[in-house]
Parts: structure tokens; C-alpha cells; sequence
């Protein structure tokens, strides 16, 4: 666990991070990781905020299996409710699978997406539209990489947790995944819905001009407008994506 602004700690695991949002009298948690990975998340809850402290609630950036994958076992044991943007919750009840993913693109992260899987958990009625605001936090609607996926940006000092609409790391090469090397990127190439919406969110996200962003794959970077322009200069993968929203059922 590292705290990487006030009221922020990121929770990293082998494939994705976690974040730790609030203090002891009211905390959330954003996004859970692959599955198994909830007594990682429980442990560095307990540390931050004390034992027996729960959170209010776990919010999705979306539903892919490493940010969902946790989300139920810690529902249950903290006896939370769990939100979703309304586009992402029939991919989360079992209404609908998310396409296969695209393997048309060259790159690292697209030779090892063919043994992950694109099917991911079942949260039941466990999981809910989103409904209240997170208190600090401007919830960013952010569709491309999933239909509903979302980023959450606090103004007053500039922090944004992207989830997958951007990374901040270079998936498409070994060793910049391997040593996580910071550097604005686009979202995972293989699972990327729609490319045009994708874009179209990181601009959104660009027009912010967060100080630190923080996404689901990386680590907590600072990124300045050179970072953004570069990031759109070279956004879209090599090859054209064939993975699109309505191949999904």
C-alpha cells in the first residue's frame, strides 16, 4: 500500500491496482483487482483505517475480471454495496460477455491476452447502478475501453484515477511492463472496445490537466500537456481494432 496523495492509497497487485479513498470515519474502495486477491486488499484496508473499519461502499472503474474480479468477496465480507456505471452492470450480472479480445495488434500485452480470460464475475445483486455522489470527487463518464467505464477526478488537487481509459505504463513492451516504467499510454490494446469513444474520453480526460494520474495498470505518475499530446499523437493501435460494443451477448 502507498499513499500517493492525501486520502489516496494505491493497493498494487501483480496485474492491477486498487485504491484506498477517505479516511477512517469514511472510506471507499475503488475498483478489486483479480480475483483472490481480497485478503491483500482486506490486510492494507486494516492497516490504513484500523480493523473492523468498513468502507461505505466499492465503486467499478468497470467490470473487466481485474478490477471486478475481488469485488464480491470483499462485498460479502464487509457487507457493502458495490456500484457500477448502468452500461457495465449486465457484463457484471451475467447479462451479457464482453467480446473476445482483439489479437490483430502487435505489442507485449497482446500476445499474453490470449491466456486471460474475457469472461468476468458474477456480482448478482450485489452490485448497483450508481447512485450518490463521492464526496471531493467529480465521477468522469469515460466509455471506449468498456461502454460505461468511468474516472474519478478530485479538482481541488488535480488527482485522477483513470481505471483502464488510459494506463500509465507501456503494455506493448516487455520490459516497460515488467519494470512498470512511467509513461502516459493508451488503455490495454486487446481489450479495447471502441476506439473513437476511447479517444474521445482521453480527451476529456487531457482537458482536466490532471497533476497526478493514477490508473488501474502503472504506477502514480505526474503527467504535463507534452504527456497528453504525445499520448494523442500515438493513441490509436498500429492495426485497426475489430473489437467493438455490439459483438457483445
Amino acid at each position: 500500500m502507498h499513499e500517493i496523495a492525501p486520502g489516496v492509497a494505491m493497493v498494487p497487485t501483480l496485474i492491477a491496482n486498487a485504491y484506498l479513498i477517505g479516511d477512517r470515519e469514511s472510506w471507499v474502495l475503488i475498483d478489486a483487482c483479480t480475483p483472490g486477491n481480497e485478503m491483500r486488499i482486506q490486510r492494507a484496508a486494516e492497516r490504513r483505517f484500523g480493523r473492523g473499519i468498513r468502507p461505505r461502499a466499492i465503486l467499478l472503474t468497470h467490470g473487466h475480471f481485474d478490477h471486478a474480479g475481488s469485488a464480491g468477496a470483499l462485498a460479502d465480507v464487509w457487507d457493502v454495496p458495490i456500484y457500477a456505471h448502468g452500461r457495465e452492470l449486465p457484463f457484471v450480472t451475467g447479462g451479457a460477455h464482453y467480446p473476445p479480445f482483439d489479437l490483430s495488434s502487435p505489442g507485449f500485452f497482446t500476445r499474453i491476452a490470449r491466456f486471460f480470460p474475457t469472461q468476468t464475475v458474477n456480482l448478482g445483486g450485489r452490485v448497483r447502478q450508481f447512485e450518490a455522489s463521492l464526496a471531493d470527487w467529480e465521477m468522469i463518464e469515460t466509455p471506449g475501453h468498456t461502454p460505461g467505464h468511468v474516472a474519478f477526478f478530485r479538482r481541488s488537487d488535480g488527482v485522477l484515477l483513470a481505471g483502464d481509459a488510459v494506463t500509465t505504463m507501456n503494455l506493448d513492451r516487455f520490459w516497460d511492463t515488467i519494470l512498470r516504467r512511467k509513461r502516459l499510454c493508451r488503455p490495454p490494446t486487446p481489450a479495447t472496445m471502441n476506439w473513437e469513444d476511447a479517444r474521445r474520453s482521453m480527451e476529456a480526460l487531457a482537458s482536466l490537466r490532471p497533476s497526478v494520474v493514477a490508473a488501474g495498470h502503472g504506477l502514480p505518475m505526474r503527467a504535463g500537456a507534452e504527456d497528453w499530446s504525445r499520448l494523442a499523437e500515438e493513441f490509436s493501435p498500429r492495426r485497426k481494432s475489430s473489437y467493438r460494443s455490439n459483438r457483445t451477448g
